[in-house]
């Protein structure tokens, strides 16, 4: 019979047996699965990157959609590309407020998203591109991003004015964040 060390007494056998140690056996197991679980997440915390010269990000409204929900946003931005939510869950609706060189840190969502920019400019970089260049977003514009493991930053560039964004976030899990904390792909400088 396999034998494994008992945390607390000594020597108990694997598997069943009509003593009952067999469940000793799954609870270490268990609680050693447990502790990796931990870990990876706090290692994982541990390298994403914060957002600095947030002034306010406030959550407005967030709601589940009644009837089954199929989103889909098709962009051409030099290369056509469709963002798909099949059975969009909630939805998100938040004000961002970015102060005078303020930055969101590395982040994804869950699903795709809209971007208004209400006023100010906001500098959008992209994990994907390797040059690290900004495409500029300017008071009364608007974008898609396609979430899903999309990493990207935001970064208010003007050393005295505020950048003011709206976001409307598809595909939220239910009382879930709309943001994912993501680690510092590299590709640019900062």
């Amino acid at each position: 019979m396999k034998m494994i060390k008992n945390l607390r007494s000594g020597l108990a056998p694997i598997g069943g047996g009509s003593s009952g140690k067999g469940t000793t056996a799954r609870k270490v197991v268990c609680l050693s699965v447990g502790v990796a679980a931990v870990v990876t997440a706090l290692v994982g915390a541990a390298l994403a990157t914060p957002s600095s010269g947030i002034v306010s990000a406030i959550v407005v409204a967030r709601a589940s959609f009644v009837d089954s929900v199929d989103v889909k946003f098709k962009t051409d931005t030099g290369s056509e590309e469709v963002v798909h939510a099949p059975e969009a869950q909630e939805t998100v609706i938040q004000q961002i407020v970015i102060g005078p060189g303020g930055s969101t840190g590395w982040h994804s969502h869950p699903g795709p998203a809209v971007a208004l920019i209400k006023a100010g400019a906001l500098a959008l970089y992209s994990s994907d591109d390797p040059t690290c260049t900004p495409r500029i977003y300017l008071a009364g514009e608007a974008f898609v991003d396609r979430g899903q493991g999309h990493v990207h930053l935001a970064r208010n560039l003007s050393p005295s004015e505020n950048v003011e964004v709206w976001v409307t976030y598809f595909d939220v899990p239910p009382g879930g964040s709309v943001r994912l904390d993501a680690a510092n792909p590299g590709n640019c400088g900062f």
